[in-house]
């Protein structure tokens, strides 16, 4: 496990030391590799690091009208990445026996119906205002987790089940969210099946299948319906969808989960839901500082 940890600091540090320096393409897969970390670990699916990256990169270096369209670009390609994210860290948390599947199948549905609507209205805003939605749902997330009792401590001894209303109203809500965001469901999933009585390590080996039918949804959305006002930016793209930067995530995403497997349920819960919020900290620093 020591190695496995070893391996992982590294690419963080290479991604922070360097990334002035080194390809686009080594950036993407390192950031890949952490992506397929904090899945695998927070049940992330990678939205919160792939989307400030690829609107940094894109804004930086892309044609004008791409460079426009960078925050549609980055939400579509975060959530294209979290269909093979998902999948993955879904089949090892199944595998380690940590994902309560009467839980998860009633919100499954209405997530994806959520999703279809969410990338609908992606679509229609213009980028910069989904980008300060984004940021101001990261800090709601982390003022409501860090003030409202129920996630830094663990509320229950078991996890309660929800009313199928309560159901159809959340499952909508996630999907909405998550693929308005490219986020996945994991800023929603994860607080509520905290506040409902799981440990940490379950509330997130749960958001993986929970992000599974927003990222299928949202990104046959973000390609089918957007290929036409995107037909400018070349063979590079499915819609919105960057390939290039999708093919190179998923393969950091693989090796990162592949490093990651063995910390599963393996760190204290505290520890768990301090180091969840410290994420969201830092990813919400970085949403504001890029411009």
């Amino acid at each position: 496990m020591q190695k496995q940890i070893a391996c992982l600091l590294f690419i963080v540090w290479v991604t922070i030391m360097f990334s002035g320096a080194v390809p686009v393409f080594l950036l993407l897969f390192a950031c890949g590799c952490i992506v397929g970390s904090t899945t695998v670990l927070f049940g992330f699916g990678g939205g919160f690091f792939i989307v400030p990256l690829l609107y940094a990169l894109l804004t930086a270096t892309a044609d004008s009208h791409t460079a426009a369209a960078a925050m549609h670009i980055a939400v579509a390609t975060s959530t294209g990445v979290m269909i093979f994210s998902a999948s993955l860290a879904t089949l090892r948390q199944h595998r380690a026996g940590m994902i309560n599947w009467p839980q998860v199948r009633p919100l499954a549905g209405y997530i994806a119906a959520g999703a279809v609507a969410g990338a609908l209205l992606a679509i229609a805003v213009q980028g910069i205002w989904v980008k300060w939605m984004f940021i101001a749902y990261l800090a709601i997330t982390i003022l409501d987790s860090i003030f409202r009792p129920g996630f830094m401590t663990q509320s229950a001894s078991h996890l309660r089940t929800m009313p199928a209303g309560a159901v159809a109203v959340a499952g909508t809500v996630i999907g909405v969210v998550a693929a308005f965001l490219g986020v996945g469901g994991s800023v929603m999933t994860v607080p509520l099946m905290r506040r409902r009585g799981a440990e940490m390590a379950q509330a997130t080996a749960m958001a993986n299948p929970l992000s599974l039918p927003m990222a299928l949804a949202g990104t046959l959305t973000y390609i089918l319906l957007a290929r036409h006002e995107t037909a400018e930016f070349g063979s590079g793209f499915a819609g919105y969808v960057d390939i290039q930067a999708f093919m190179l995530l998923i393969a950091g995403s693989w090796l990162g989960q592949k490093l990651s497997a063995p910390l599963i349920g393996r760190i204290p819960d505290k520890l768990y839901a301090k180091s969840y919020l410290a994420l969201l900290i830092f990813v919400l620093l970085v949403m504001v500082i890029v411009q």
